[in-house]
Protein backbone atom coordinates (compact mmCIF):
# COMPACT_ATOMS: atom_id res chain seq x y z
CA UNK A 1 0.00 0.00 0.00
CA UNK A 2 1.44 3.42 -1.26
CA UNK A 3 1.67 6.56 1.78
CA UNK A 4 -1.05 8.34 2.05
CA UNK A 5 0.24 12.40 1.88
CA UNK A 6 -0.85 13.82 4.95
CA UNK A 7 -1.83 12.86 8.41
CA UNK A 8 -2.61 15.68 11.75
CA UNK A 9 -1.92 13.68 14.91
CA UNK A 10 -3.20 15.29 18.69
CA UNK A 11 -1.83 13.87 21.57
CA UNK A 12 -3.79 14.75 24.98
CA UNK A 13 -0.40 14.60 27.21
CA UNK A 14 -0.20 13.29 30.82
CA UNK A 15 2.73 12.20 33.02
CA UNK A 16 1.69 8.54 32.23
CA UNK A 17 -0.39 7.88 29.24
CA UNK A 18 -0.65 10.07 26.30
CA UNK A 19 -3.83 9.55 24.16
CA UNK A 20 -3.02 9.87 20.31
CA UNK A 21 -5.92 10.36 17.46
CA UNK A 22 -5.11 11.43 13.77
CA UNK A 23 -7.05 13.43 11.41
CA UNK A 24 -6.79 12.56 7.75
CA UNK A 25 -5.63 15.56 5.09
CA UNK A 26 -8.47 16.69 3.69
CA UNK A 27 -12.18 18.45 4.40
CA UNK A 28 -13.47 15.04 4.34
CA UNK A 29 -10.43 13.17 5.60
CA UNK A 30 -11.58 10.26 8.69
CA UNK A 31 -10.56 11.59 12.15
CA UNK A 32 -10.24 8.54 14.28
CA UNK A 33 -8.73 7.49 17.79
CA UNK A 34 -5.82 5.01 18.34
CA UNK A 35 -5.82 4.58 21.67
CA UNK A 36 -3.54 5.68 24.74
CA UNK A 37 0.33 4.92 24.93
CA UNK A 38 3.36 5.19 27.14
CA UNK A 39 4.65 8.07 28.17
CA UNK A 40 8.24 6.69 27.59
CA UNK A 41 10.34 8.89 24.73
CA UNK A 42 10.37 5.23 23.28
CA UNK A 43 6.85 4.32 23.03
CA UNK A 44 6.42 7.45 21.10
CA UNK A 45 9.08 7.27 18.60
CA UNK A 46 7.46 3.90 17.87
CA UNK A 47 4.17 5.42 17.34
CA UNK A 48 5.65 8.44 15.20
CA UNK A 49 7.61 6.06 13.26
CA UNK A 50 4.57 3.80 12.31
CA UNK A 51 2.95 6.69 11.32
CA UNK A 52 5.60 7.71 9.41
CA UNK A 53 5.54 4.94 7.51
CA UNK A 54 2.02 5.41 5.93
CA UNK A 55 2.06 9.19 5.67
CA UNK A 56 4.40 11.47 3.59
CA UNK A 57 4.80 14.29 6.03
CA UNK A 58 3.30 13.60 10.10
CA UNK A 59 2.29 16.86 12.03
CA UNK A 60 1.20 16.68 15.62
CA UNK A 61 0.24 18.83 17.93
CA UNK A 62 -0.15 18.99 21.93
CA UNK A 63 -1.00 21.33 24.37
CA UNK A 64 1.46 23.00 26.83
CA UNK A 65 1.02 22.02 29.89
CA UNK A 66 2.97 19.97 33.26
CA UNK A 67 4.59 17.65 30.75
CA UNK A 68 6.58 20.61 29.25
CA UNK A 69 8.79 20.34 25.44
CA UNK A 70 10.14 16.84 25.52
CA UNK A 71 7.69 15.56 23.54
CA UNK A 72 8.06 18.70 20.87
CA UNK A 73 11.96 17.92 21.04
CA UNK A 74 11.64 14.80 20.42
CA UNK A 75 9.16 14.38 17.59
CA UNK A 76 11.55 17.15 15.99
CA UNK A 77 14.62 15.44 16.38
CA UNK A 78 12.91 12.53 14.68
CA UNK A 79 12.45 15.13 11.89
CA UNK A 80 8.92 15.97 11.91
CA UNK A 81 6.22 19.44 12.62
CA UNK A 82 5.18 19.55 15.95
CA UNK A 83 3.49 22.61 17.24
CA UNK A 84 2.90 23.31 21.21
CA UNK A 85 -1.07 24.99 21.32
CA UNK A 86 -2.08 27.59 23.92
CA UNK A 87 -4.78 25.76 25.65
CA UNK A 88 -6.91 29.25 26.94
CA UNK A 89 -7.07 29.76 22.90
CA UNK A 90 -8.70 26.00 21.88
CA UNK A 91 -11.94 26.63 20.20
CA UNK A 92 -14.61 25.10 22.86
CA UNK A 93 -18.11 24.65 22.28
CA UNK A 94 -20.74 26.10 24.67
CA UNK A 95 -22.37 23.60 25.48
CA UNK A 96 -19.97 21.06 25.91
CA UNK A 97 -20.07 19.17 29.45
CA UNK A 98 -17.97 16.25 29.02
CA UNK A 99 -14.14 16.20 28.72
CA UNK A 100 -12.15 12.91 28.49
CA UNK A 101 -8.78 12.28 26.77
CA UNK A 102 -10.20 10.52 24.27
CA UNK A 103 -12.25 13.42 23.12
CA UNK A 104 -9.54 15.89 24.05
CA UNK A 105 -7.26 14.10 21.56
CA UNK A 106 -9.46 13.97 18.71
CA UNK A 107 -10.72 17.28 19.27
CA UNK A 108 -6.98 18.30 19.25
CA UNK A 109 -6.67 16.28 15.54
CA UNK A 110 -9.78 18.13 14.32
CA UNK A 111 -8.81 21.95 15.00
CA UNK A 112 -4.88 20.69 13.74
CA UNK A 113 -6.05 20.12 10.87
CA UNK A 114 -8.61 22.92 10.36
CA UNK A 115 -5.83 25.10 11.57
CA UNK A 116 -8.09 26.48 14.20
CA UNK A 117 -5.06 25.90 17.28
CA UNK A 118 -2.92 28.71 18.04
CA UNK A 119 0.70 27.91 18.82
CA UNK A 120 3.07 29.01 21.91
CA UNK A 121 6.78 29.71 21.67
CA UNK A 122 8.91 27.14 22.58
CA UNK A 123 12.20 28.40 23.90
CA UNK A 124 15.24 26.13 23.38
CA UNK A 125 16.77 24.27 26.23
CA UNK A 126 19.24 26.71 27.17
CA UNK A 127 16.54 29.21 27.32
CA UNK A 128 14.32 26.99 28.77
CA UNK A 129 16.92 26.19 32.00
CA UNK A 130 17.97 30.18 32.36
CA UNK A 131 13.74 30.55 32.44
CA UNK A 132 13.86 27.88 35.46
CA UNK A 133 16.33 29.34 37.37
CA UNK A 134 14.47 32.98 36.85
CA UNK A 135 10.98 31.58 38.02
CA UNK A 136 13.04 29.43 41.38
CA UNK A 137 14.20 33.36 41.88
CA UNK A 138 10.80 34.37 41.72
CA UNK A 139 9.35 31.78 43.92
CA UNK A 140 11.85 32.46 46.71
CA UNK A 141 10.92 36.68 46.84
CA UNK A 142 7.18 35.01 46.98
CA UNK A 143 8.08 33.36 49.89
CA UNK A 144 10.21 36.16 51.29
CA UNK A 145 7.05 38.22 51.30
CA UNK A 146 4.87 35.60 52.58
CA UNK A 147 6.80 35.15 55.57
CA UNK A 148 7.49 38.53 56.18
CA UNK A 149 3.44 39.22 55.89
CA UNK A 150 3.09 36.02 58.31
CA UNK A 151 5.29 37.47 61.35
CA UNK A 152 3.66 41.34 60.63
CA UNK A 153 0.37 39.57 61.17
CA UNK A 154 1.31 37.97 64.59
CA UNK A 155 2.95 40.64 65.55
CA UNK A 156 -0.11 43.01 65.40
CA UNK A 157 -2.23 40.36 66.72
CA UNK A 158 -0.15 40.85 69.64
CA UNK A 159 -0.18 44.77 70.14
CA UNK A 160 3.18 45.29 68.65
CA UNK A 161 3.63 47.80 65.89
CA UNK A 162 6.93 49.09 64.69
CA UNK A 163 6.84 52.94 64.70
CA UNK A 164 9.80 53.28 62.34
CA UNK A 165 9.03 54.70 58.62
CA UNK A 166 9.88 51.20 56.93
CA UNK A 167 9.98 47.73 57.86
CA UNK A 168 13.06 45.30 56.87
CA UNK A 169 15.25 47.87 57.73
CA UNK A 170 18.42 47.17 59.99
CA UNK A 171 16.46 49.70 62.29
CA UNK A 172 13.74 47.29 61.99
CA UNK A 173 15.84 44.24 62.68
CA UNK A 174 17.16 45.98 65.84
CA UNK A 175 13.16 46.85 66.77
CA UNK A 176 12.58 42.86 66.07
CA UNK A 177 15.22 41.93 68.49
CA UNK A 178 14.21 43.55 71.54
CA UNK A 179 10.81 42.14 71.25
CA UNK A 180 9.85 39.16 73.69
CA UNK A 181 6.76 37.18 74.97
CA UNK A 182 5.79 36.16 78.17
CA UNK A 183 4.36 32.71 77.25
CA UNK A 184 7.05 30.47 75.70
CA UNK A 185 4.62 29.08 73.36
CA UNK A 186 4.75 32.79 71.68
CA UNK A 187 8.04 33.47 71.83
CA UNK A 188 8.53 29.87 70.04
CA UNK A 189 6.30 30.59 67.16
CA UNK A 190 7.75 34.23 67.09
CA UNK A 191 11.56 33.20 66.79
CA UNK A 192 10.39 30.48 64.19
CA UNK A 193 9.07 33.25 62.11
CA UNK A 194 12.35 35.00 62.05
CA UNK A 195 14.43 31.77 61.47
CA UNK A 196 12.18 31.26 58.64
CA UNK A 197 12.77 34.69 56.82
CA UNK A 198 16.48 34.24 57.14
CA UNK A 199 16.22 30.74 55.34
CA UNK A 200 14.26 32.27 52.76
CA UNK A 201 16.20 35.81 52.44
CA UNK A 202 19.22 33.20 52.10
CA UNK A 203 18.13 31.12 49.49
CA UNK A 204 16.84 34.26 47.49
CA UNK A 205 20.85 35.80 47.60
CA UNK A 206 21.81 32.39 46.52
CA UNK A 207 19.97 32.36 43.49
CA UNK A 208 20.49 35.93 42.67
CA UNK A 209 24.03 35.18 42.69
CA UNK A 210 23.42 32.27 40.34
CA UNK A 211 21.80 34.43 37.95
CA UNK A 212 24.40 37.14 37.94
CA UNK A 213 27.14 33.56 37.10
CA UNK A 214 25.00 31.97 34.52
CA UNK A 215 23.45 35.04 32.41
CA UNK A 216 27.08 36.59 30.56
CA UNK A 217 27.61 33.61 29.37
CA UNK A 218 23.59 33.11 27.72
CA UNK A 219 23.00 34.02 23.82
CA UNK A 220 20.48 36.80 25.16
CA UNK A 221 22.49 38.53 27.54
CA UNK A 222 23.59 41.51 25.13
CA UNK A 223 19.79 41.98 25.11
CA UNK A 224 19.88 41.77 29.05
CA UNK A 225 22.37 44.46 29.17
CA UNK A 226 20.75 46.52 26.62
CA UNK A 227 17.20 46.60 28.15
CA UNK A 228 19.25 48.06 31.66
CA UNK A 229 19.71 51.02 29.36
CA UNK A 230 16.33 51.66 30.30
CA UNK A 231 14.95 53.49 33.70
CA UNK A 232 13.40 50.90 35.98
CA UNK A 233 15.13 48.15 34.43
CA UNK A 234 17.39 46.72 37.10
CA UNK A 235 19.46 43.15 35.95
CA UNK A 236 16.27 40.94 37.35
CA UNK A 237 13.74 42.83 35.98
CA UNK A 238 15.49 42.51 32.29
CA UNK A 239 16.43 39.10 33.02
CA UNK A 240 13.10 38.19 33.59
CA UNK A 241 11.50 39.77 31.06
CA UNK A 242 14.23 38.48 28.44
CA UNK A 243 13.62 34.87 29.78
CA UNK A 244 9.52 35.00 29.91
CA UNK A 245 8.80 36.52 26.22
CA UNK A 246 12.13 35.63 24.57
CA UNK A 247 12.98 37.47 21.23
CA UNK A 248 10.51 40.34 21.12
CA UNK A 249 10.86 40.23 17.30
CA UNK A 250 8.81 37.10 16.97
CA UNK A 251 5.87 39.96 17.55
CA UNK A 252 4.95 41.81 14.54
CA UNK A 253 3.91 44.90 16.15
CA UNK A 254 4.25 46.37 19.53
CA UNK A 255 0.35 46.11 20.04
CA UNK A 256 0.51 42.76 19.91
CA UNK A 257 3.72 42.31 22.85
CA UNK A 258 0.97 44.59 24.98
CA UNK A 259 -1.79 42.00 24.25
CA UNK A 260 -0.08 39.33 24.96
CA UNK A 261 1.11 40.53 27.87
CA UNK A 262 -2.47 41.74 29.22
CA UNK A 263 -2.24 45.62 29.23
CA UNK A 264 -4.52 46.30 26.72
CA UNK A 265 -8.23 47.22 27.70
CA UNK A 266 -10.90 44.11 27.86
CA UNK A 267 -14.58 45.06 25.43
CA UNK A 268 -17.42 44.30 25.04
CA UNK A 269 -18.65 45.90 22.12
CA UNK A 270 -21.76 45.29 20.03
CA UNK A 271 -22.99 47.18 17.14
CA UNK A 272 -22.48 50.87 17.81
CA UNK A 273 -22.05 50.50 21.62
CA UNK A 274 -18.60 50.35 22.24
CA UNK A 275 -17.75 48.87 25.74
CA UNK A 276 -13.69 48.63 27.03
CA UNK A 277 -13.63 47.87 30.54
CA UNK A 278 -10.25 47.21 33.10
CA UNK A 279 -6.92 45.32 31.24
CA UNK A 280 -7.38 41.68 30.34
CA UNK A 281 -4.55 40.57 32.52
CA UNK A 282 -3.92 37.58 30.09
CA UNK A 283 -0.80 35.81 28.98
CA UNK A 284 2.35 36.16 30.76
CA UNK A 285 2.00 37.35 34.78
CA UNK A 286 5.81 37.82 35.51
CA UNK A 287 6.88 39.66 32.92
CA UNK A 288 3.89 42.13 33.26
CA UNK A 289 5.13 42.20 37.04
CA UNK A 290 8.09 42.81 35.90
CA UNK A 291 7.64 46.06 33.55
CA UNK A 292 4.40 47.39 35.51
CA UNK A 293 7.01 47.70 38.40
CA UNK A 294 9.78 49.17 36.21
CA UNK A 295 7.33 51.80 34.80
CA UNK A 296 6.31 53.20 38.39
CA UNK A 297 9.98 55.08 38.00
CA UNK A 298 8.77 57.22 35.56
CA UNK A 299 6.54 59.68 37.52
CA UNK A 300 9.75 61.48 38.57
CA UNK A 301 11.42 63.86 36.50
CA UNK A 302 13.54 62.51 34.06
CA UNK A 303 17.00 62.23 34.63
CA UNK A 304 20.61 59.78 35.07
CA UNK A 305 20.57 58.49 38.04
CA UNK A 306 23.97 57.14 39.69
CA UNK A 307 22.72 53.66 40.02
CA UNK A 308 21.60 53.99 36.18
CA UNK A 309 25.07 55.77 35.32
CA UNK A 310 26.49 52.74 36.32
CA UNK A 311 24.30 50.39 33.99
CA UNK A 312 25.03 52.60 31.11
CA UNK A 313 28.62 52.27 31.41
CA UNK A 314 29.11 49.14 29.22
CA UNK A 315 26.14 49.93 26.90
CA UNK A 316 26.65 51.37 23.57
CA UNK A 317 26.02 54.81 22.90
CA UNK A 318 23.08 54.08 19.98
CA UNK A 319 21.46 52.21 22.85
CA UNK A 320 22.12 54.67 25.61
CA UNK A 321 20.37 57.96 23.62
CA UNK A 322 17.12 55.60 22.58
CA UNK A 323 17.05 54.82 26.27
CA UNK A 324 17.49 58.44 26.99
CA UNK A 325 14.57 59.13 24.34
CA UNK A 326 12.46 56.95 25.87
CA UNK A 327 12.87 58.22 29.13
CA UNK A 328 12.13 61.62 27.97
CA UNK A 329 9.25 60.62 26.13
CA UNK A 330 7.72 58.16 29.16
CA UNK A 331 8.32 60.86 31.79
CA UNK A 332 6.46 63.59 29.81
CA UNK A 333 3.51 61.02 29.43
CA UNK A 334 3.17 60.50 32.36
CA UNK A 335 2.99 63.94 33.24
CA UNK A 336 0.56 64.91 30.88
CA UNK A 337 -1.79 61.84 32.11
CA UNK A 338 -1.39 62.88 35.52
CA UNK A 339 -2.67 66.45 34.31
CA UNK A 340 -5.45 65.47 32.77
CA UNK A 341 -6.62 63.22 35.79
CA UNK A 342 -5.91 60.18 35.21
CA UNK A 343 -5.21 57.64 38.04
CA UNK A 344 -1.75 56.66 38.67
CA UNK A 345 -2.29 52.32 38.21
CA UNK A 346 -3.81 53.63 35.00
CA UNK A 347 -0.70 55.80 33.98
CA UNK A 348 1.38 52.61 34.79
CA UNK A 349 -0.49 50.72 32.58
CA UNK A 350 -0.52 53.01 29.62
CA UNK A 351 3.71 53.49 30.17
Amino acid sequence: MGKYSEVFVGIDTAKKKHAVAIADAGRDGETRYLGEIDSAPATVERVIKKLASKYEKVRVCYEAGPTGYGLYRQIITLGHECTVVAPSLIPKKAGDRIKTNRRDAVTLARLFRAGELTSVWVPDAVHEAVRDLVRARDTAAADVRKKRQQLLSFLLRHGRIYSGSKHWTRAHARWLATQAFEHPAQQIVFQDAIDAIEDCVSRLHRLEEQLYAIVPNWSMAPVVDAYQAMRGVSFIVAVTFVAEIGDVRRFENPSQLMAFLGLVPSERSTGDNVRRAGLTLAGNRRARRALVEGAWTYRYQARVSAKLQKRLEDIPKQVRDIAWKAQVRLCGRFRRLAAIGKKRPVIVAAI
